[in-house]
Formats: C-alpha cells, structure tokens, sequence
C-alpha cells in the first residue's frame, strides 16, 4: 500500500466528483513554481507562458530537464482551479491569475 504521506488529492475542475491522488513532492514543487509565475491580477498569463517561465524554478531532481513538467502544470492548474486559488480570464487563449496573494504558501 502506497504511503499517504507521500501522496496528495488533487481535483480537477472540469469533472468535479472525481479526485486522485498524486505525488506529494511533484505537485509541491511545481505548484510553488506555478504560483510563483503567475501574476495576482487578470488578464493573467497563458499556459504557454506559464510553462515556459516556471521551468527555471523547478527541482531538477524532480523535474530532470523539465521532463513531464506539462503534466503536472495542467494537474495542479485544474486542481488549484477547483479549490479557487487560481483562476482562468473569460477570453481565449486562457490566461491564468492568482486569485488572491497567498501565492507561495
């Protein structure tokens, strides 16, 4: 049986009767960098341009190369978009934003 400590429950806002739980270390560290990139105002900035800047504060131990740095940005996106900490703008592209300046906690 996996330690679940060592694991949290993310949400997904899109489907939002499921959860699954994830990699506790992965998900800390690439929501601290996620947070730490996105702006506390809209517009926001795009997916592509919040991968692209949080790269250079990922764990390279976790993230060797930035390897599946893609999953687990949309993971903890719709996840910190379910639980209100983020949000997405009306318009498209989507644009992300801090919903309030908690940010790095």
């Amino acid at each position: 049986m996996a330690d679940t400590a060592s694991r949290i429950e993310v949400r997904n806002i899109m489907s939002p009767d499921h959860a699954m739980t994830v990699d506790r270390a992965k998900y800390m560290a690439m929501k601290l960098a996620l947070m730490a990139v996105l702006p506390a105002a809209p517009p926001g900035v795009t997916v592509a341009e919040a991968q692209a800047a949080l790269l250079v504060h990922l764990d390279s131990s976790l993230f060797p190369g930035g390897a599946k740095a893609g999953w687990w940005m949309k993971c903890v996106q719709l996840d910190l978009e379910a639980r209100g900490t983020i949000a997405r703008g009306p318009k498209s592209p989507v644009r992300l934003y801090r919903t309030d300046d908690v940010g790095q906690a």
